[in-house]
């Protein structure tokens, strides 16, 4: 049963991919290309470089998340960096080009330099994954030639349309990881000052409530941004993890995240299983649907 993958983002709600993507490999789905944005881009990239959903849960559940944001002296302006980050990703991405990977695949970016957006389908996998977990402020953009790329989710939260330019015959999974615009909720406190040893130095300064009130209008623009884009793209079918009172960037359980992950997968089986039938893939070839 092939289908196409589009991941979204949503810092550490990303690891509901995890999940997503053990209950689709449970139930024998193949995907057969591949896009993510943000977090999407960070989860599927590894996976595709050979990692196992249980290998990944295991190496993130080991990880400390204040190691991971530390700052080079050389690294564009930002108030975390990605020092332990980019680490973690070559012992787990290496060099590896897209070339190298299985499936087609790509992630999403936005070029400061043109405010325009990127996609990025070649070169090496880290870079790209870099480029494309970087917060515009909060994490420092990456340099790659006369680009400047920052976290594609400022533009394209859940990449149907990528995915769709791999193999327009597939279905397409899309995952986002936000709520309906028009679901009342309470947006998630940031917590990162209080868990993580390496801001609690700063937050007696305003540019630290400062972060927490960007973050939080990140998530209000991003939802409504989300519900566009999946109006204009349609995919064929919607897997929403119930992570919707969580910050980007929270210290979170990672298996609960995951578990998260796992139950929209199965709460959408009966969707996914009528994506991949014959006759729902000739209509959507012919593109009656």
């Amino acid at each position: 049963m092939e289908i196409g993958l589009a991941l979204g983002s949503g810092g550490v709600k990303g690891n509901a991919h995890i999940g997503v993507l053990r209950v689709l490999e449970k139930n024998n789905f193949e995907i057969k290309a591949m896009a993510g944005t943000s977090a999407g881009g960070l989860i599927g990239a590894v996976y595709l470089s050979g990692f196992s959903p249980d290998d990944i849960q295991d190496i993130l559940e080991s990880v400390d998340q204040d190691e991971l944001f530390k700052r080079k002296d050389d690294d564009q302006p930002s108030l975390l960096g990605l020092e332990g980050m980019h680490k973690l990703l070559i012992e787990l991405i290496g060099l590896r080009t897209f070339d190298d990977l299985p499936i087609p695949f790509a992630v999403t970016a936005v070029d400061l330099n043109i405010g325009k957006p990127v996609v990025i389908r070649s070169g090496r996998v880290i870079d790209a994954v870099l480029a494309t977990i970087a917060i515009p402020g909060v994490f420092p953009a990456k340099e790659c030639g006369d680009q400047l790329l920052v976290d594609g989710a400022i533009y394209n939260p859940v990449p149907v349309n990528v995915v769709r330019s791999l193999d327009p015959k597939l279905p397409i999974v899309a995952v986002p990881l936000s709520s309906m615009p028009d679901e009342e909720e309470i947006l998630p406190e940031t917590e990162l000052f209080d868990e993580l040893p390496v801001l609690r130095r700063i937050t007696r300064f305003r540019f630290a409530q400062a972060l927490t009130v960007f973050l939080r209008s990140q998530d209000i623009s991003g939802r409504l941004l989300t519900e566009l884009r999946l109006q204009m793209d349609k995919p064929d079918v919607i897997i929403r993890p119930d992570v919707f009172g969580i910050g980007a960037l929270d210290n979170v359980d990672v298996a609960e995240i995951v578990r998260y992950g796992e139950e929209a997968a199965e709460a959408e089986m009966k969707n996914l299983l009528k994506a991949v039938r014959w006759d729902n893939k000739i209509k959507k070839f012919i593109g009656l649907k």
